[in-house]
């Protein structure tokens, strides 16, 4: 029997939501912490309680952001055990290195790594069996940032074919409707994209334009997300062919135009 226990990090925030996610998976006696988050004194020690009568075998983690990574190496080290990641990045230096299909051991079980970049070119989710650790590829009660719009398209297509039953996100609660949360993360990705294609076609010039437009009434602090999901949306749209994208990358003022079909 398997055992999954959540240690939320205090480290809430708007793009943290109640914190993060750092869960104990527990097999026949032996552990793997994944995602054990920021160096956070009183964290780390509700890991170490969790801990508790187990044996860790390893820290697993989905991908570098400063809210996930950062405290693997020093807990690897301290329990001497490996830290497992896909790559290393700020603050984090996996000591095994994962691939798309990669095994960890524990107990009688194992968690495989499924790559699923988009969130991050590095982005890990993690499958034990009708389980999915989604990291920040899919949240509990929040949609995600993403980097590259097709390669998150292409992940979360990915994570459907799998069919899992129980999602544990990086962040909010567990997510039972697995299938049903998948295909709303797809929907609401076309719908958005959809949102910004209109806005372009009804007149909007700039990136700004379209943040004003597709997120409207947006708090201020959280605009310059809205300018990168808004540029990766269209960076997506630009290799198909369908908008053309000015020089300037993620700036409110980068020209945007709709692309004329023959």
């Amino acid at each position: 029997m398997t055992t999954i226990e959540r240690v939320l990090a205090p480290n809430p925030g708007p793009y943290t939501g109640p914190g993060t996610n750092t869960y104990v998976i527990e097999s026949a006696g032996e552990a793997l912490v994944l995602d054990p988050g920021p160096v956070i004194a009183d964290h780390l020690t509700a890991i170490r309680v969790a801990l508790a009568g187990l044996t860790p075998v390893g820290i697993v983690v989905t991908h570098t952001h400063p809210d996930h990574a950062p405290a693997a190496n020093g807990l690897g080290r301290e329990l001497d055990v490996p830290v497992f990641g896909f790559a290393p990045g700020a603050d984090f230096a996996p000591t095994n290195r994962l691939e798309d299909g990669s095994s960890v051991r524990f107990g009688s079980e194992e968690l495989i790594s499924v790559h699923t970049p988009g969130h991050t070119a590095d982005h890990l989710c993690f499958r034990l069996g009708g389980y999915l650790f989604t990291g920040d590829h899919i949240m509990g009660g929040s949609t995600v940032i993403i980097e590259d719009a097709a390669a998150y398209m292409a992940s979360l297509a990915k994570v459907a074919d799998l069919k899992p039953v129980h999602l544990y996100p990086g962040h909010g609660p567990e997510l039972p409707e697995a299938s049903r949360v998948v295909a709303e993360y797809i929907a609401h990705r076309i719908e958005r994209e959809q949102q910004v294609l209109a806005a372009v076609t009804e007149g909007a010039h700039t990136i700004g334009d379209l943040v004003d437009v597709v997120y409207a009434g947006l708090d201020p602090a959280l605009r310059q997300a809205a300018i990168m999901q808004v540029h990766a949306q269209l960076i997506k749209l630009g290799d198909e062919g369908r908008v053309s994208l000015g020089l300037g990358g993620a700036h409110g003022a980068t020209p945007v135009g709709l692309v004329e079909r023959p």
